[in-house]
């Protein structure tokens, strides 16, 4: 009897896969969900960038804080003409950020250099370029991406 029991649960849980196996799956979504994830893959397409790391130079807030930073980012390049200098808006928060290292040892080689002159200079992990020339702001948050 107990292998009668046993033969019978056998032969359906075979009959189950084998039915599992024959159906299709069909996903019936909206045309908007379709359409962003086809406008963000062609965003994508667009933006040519790669991971890497930043220096944080200088973090101003307050009154006239935007001129602060303007002024911290062009003392900047007079000084180091060869590094590129950003101008980020993360709110409430203007900060200066400089650079785009593809290893942190060289992020961290040029902090040393800059570390005297920018005391609270900080290399910015997992920071994603943007190479635009015409932006003189952009616009991030320092949430760290996956």
């Amino acid at each position: 009897m107990k292998r009668v029991i046993i033969f019978l649960l056998l032969a359906m849980m075979v009959f189950n896969i084998y039915a599992q196996k024959r159906g299709t799956i069909q996903i019936v979504g909206d045309r908007k969900v379709s359409h962003l994830v086809d406008t963000h893959i062609e965003f994508n397409e667009r933006v040519k960038t790669i991971p890497g790391f930043r220096i944080q130079i200088a973090s101003v807030s307050g009154n006239n804080s935007k001129s602060k930073a303007f002024a911290i980012k062009e003392q900047f390049i007079s000084e180091y003409p060869e590094i590129k200098a950003y101008l980020v808006f993360d709110e409430p928060n203007f900060k200066v950020k400089v650079g785009d290292f593809v290893s942190k040892l060289d992020a961290f080689v040029f902090l040393q250099k800059i570390k005297s002159q920018y005391p609270c200079s900080i290399i910015k992990d997992n920071v994603y370029p943007i190479y635009s020339d015409d932006e003189e702001l952009i616009i991030e948050t320092d949430d760290e991406q996956p």
